[in-house]
């Protein structure tokens, strides 16, 4: 298989690992960002979520490996020698690795905010740096759906309405991540923007996927 078929498979398997984790976590009783939850709320199920937080975490790796070969095959795609397309080019796959980089941490705040409430240690900071900095990690999607959408239509690796839902996405993950000073405690006002926006960004990922495959 080549580059080519490989992003894809990592964009899908991205897509469908993320989902996955996510409902896991949930059904685990792990606090989510934009909960909503008072403080004692959120200690009482980190304090209760303990060592059920390892088993899902096991596979957060997976993800990131699948989305750094799906970057890294799109960016081989799109590099077409020009200066202009292939700056977007490299400001989308720069995106996904500060993705990456910066979900590493909000993974392992998580770790750190469940032993705390489980030695009865206070939670505080740890739970309001998580969900900040779960918040600004959007403007990360953002970059890269903005580089990669630019990059793609302006070689016509994709239709001119995928890009669009790259901007449109790209633009609600950008609002919701300048909001995130206002939500250290969880209580997001407009949390539906980031989900919405997050929704686009896998959306354009499993587009972009089957564009590949085609190419591959």
């Amino acid at each position: 298989m080549n580059i080519a078929g490989l992003a894809a498979v990592g964009g899908i398997g991205f897509v469908l690992l993320a989902i996955v984790i996510n409902v896991v976590y949930v059904r685990a009783g792990l606090p989510m960002p934009n909960s909503g939850q008072s403080l004692a709320a959120v200690t009482d199920s980190l304090a209760a979520v303990g060592d059920r937080l390892k088993k899902p975490s096991v596979v957060a790796p997976a993800t990131w490996l699948c989305t750094t070969v799906f970057a890294a095959g799109l960016l081989a795609q799109l590099w077409r020698g020009e200066p202009g397309t292939d700056a977007w080019a490299l400001v989308g796959f720069a995106g996904v690795l500060m993705q990456n980089a910066t979900f590493v941490v909000v993974e392992a705040l998580r770790f750190g905010m469940a032993a705390a409430a489980k030695n009865g240690d206070p939670v505080a900071g740890l739970w309001a740096l998580s969900n900040v900095l779960f918040g600004f990690n959007q403007v990360f999607l953002a970059i890269a759906l903005l580089g990669f959408s630019a990059a793609g239509s302006g070689v016509g690796f994709i239709p001119a309405w995928h890009a669009w839902l790259g901007y449109a996405s790209a633009a609600l993950l950008f609002v919701s991540s300048s909001a995130s000073p206002y939500n250290a405690d969880a209580r997001n006002r407009i949390a539906v923007t980031g989900l919405i926006g997050w929704l686009g960004w896998a959306a354009w990922i499993v587009i972009a996927s089957v564009v590949l495959l085609g190419s591959s």
